[in-house]
């Protein structure tokens, strides 16, 4: 494949590739046209180089054109993901999933992608399935999930059957890939708001020139001191995405009236003890760092929701439903 190996070339000089020579390699990839050999070495050039926002981009662009999308804009035209890309290495409490069923419980439509753990204990997949929230696997079931509970869990395996061919070369390579950054950008249901965690501080921007490119209405790109969340370890910086317009801050613990607590606070040992721990969250009335970091992110993710309130407003209406816990039996529908 003579553009594939044009690619590697450049690669080779640390250079990067524009978006129509990285989208035909993309496509090579997933469509299996090129070598295992070739495409280990594009994806660590890439790795190596770093890869730009519009490698990126276009990494993400091919993969959703192999996926089976949905549509959900007639049942849920406002609907956010909170999907984060994970492989910060902490196996701290899978807090994404909390802040999603929280605010599916508030009445707002959520859409979460996500898989199985990769790098933790615990994935976001492990979590729903233990909690004996169904997988829908047809884009009926997602909309009529979506109306009845206001929240659908879109299983990445299930609507990306394509990744099963990039898979066994995944494993082989057993380093992080850009394949490590594209789950969040790969919502098959393209909600309207995201709040977006990056493990690696130096995907910041990138990713959050992504969201801001392809459109999203309103989106937060977060890293919180080595964490793909907003974290009370320490500041979090964040990169507010809002009609096409981007703005940086960031935010420590004690803005929002938290204190500042230890890795080891937030840290799950095995996968038991993440899902006992999300049971404890769910039910309510949790205090200490768990429950900060997930009022933290519940937030920012109604602050990206509701356009007329303050962070600062959104973090006591968090803290409040926190202590309310949640109706778990909205999401078990038969």
């Amino acid at each position: 494949m003579d553009i594939m190996k044009e690619a590697l070339m450049r690669l080779t000089r640390r250079e990067h590739l524009d978006g129509e020579l990285a989208h035909v390699c993309f496509d090579g990839l997933f469509q299996g046209d090129i070598s295992q050999v070739q495409a280990g070495a594009f994806l660590l050039g890439l790795r190596i180089k770093g890869e730009t926002a519009s490698e990126i981009a276009s990494a993400a662009e091919v993969a959703l054109s192999h996926a089976r999308l949905v549509n959900i804009e007639r049942v849920a035209p406002v609907a956010i993901d909170t999907c984060g890309t994970g492989g910060d290495g902490k196996k701290s409490f899978n807090c994404s999933t909390a802040v999603s069923l929280y605010l599916a419980d508030m009445g707002y439509k959520v859409v979460k992608h996500g898989n199985r753990a990769i790098s933790g204990n615990c994935g976001s997949a492990d979590v729903i399935r233990a909690l004996g929230i169904p997988f829908p696997e047809e884009e009926r079931d997602v909309l009529s999930l979506l109306e009845r509970t206001n929240f659908a869990f879109l299983f990445a395996p299930t609507f990306h059957p394509a990744f099963s061919r990039v898979a066994p070369l995944r494993q082989e390579l057993a380093v992080p890939t850009i394949f490590n950054l594209l789950g969040p950008l790969l919502n098959p249901a393209m909600p309207s708001h995201q709040l977006l965690g990056v493990g690696d501080e130096r995907y910041l921007l990138p990713m959050a020139t992504v969201l801001r490119d392809r459109g999203v209405h309103r989106a937060a790109v977060v890293h919180g001191n080595g964490y793909d969340e907003i974290t009370p370890t320490g500041d979090t910086r964040v990169i507010l995405i809002s009609s096409g317009e981007m703005k940086e801050l960031i935010i420590s613990p004690e803005s929002l009236g938290i204190s500042r607590c230890r890795e080891e606070d937030l840290r799950c040992e095995n996968r038991e003890e993440a899902i006992s721990l999300m049971e404890r969250v769910l039910l309510g009335g949790l205090t200490g760092p768990v429950r900060d970091m997930v009022a933290m992110n519940l937030a920012m993710a109604l602050f990206l929701l509701e356009e007329d309130i303050s962070l600062e407003e959104a973090m006591d209406i968090s803290l409040k439903k926190l202590e309310q816990g949640i109706d778990r039996g909205r999401f078990y529908v038969t």
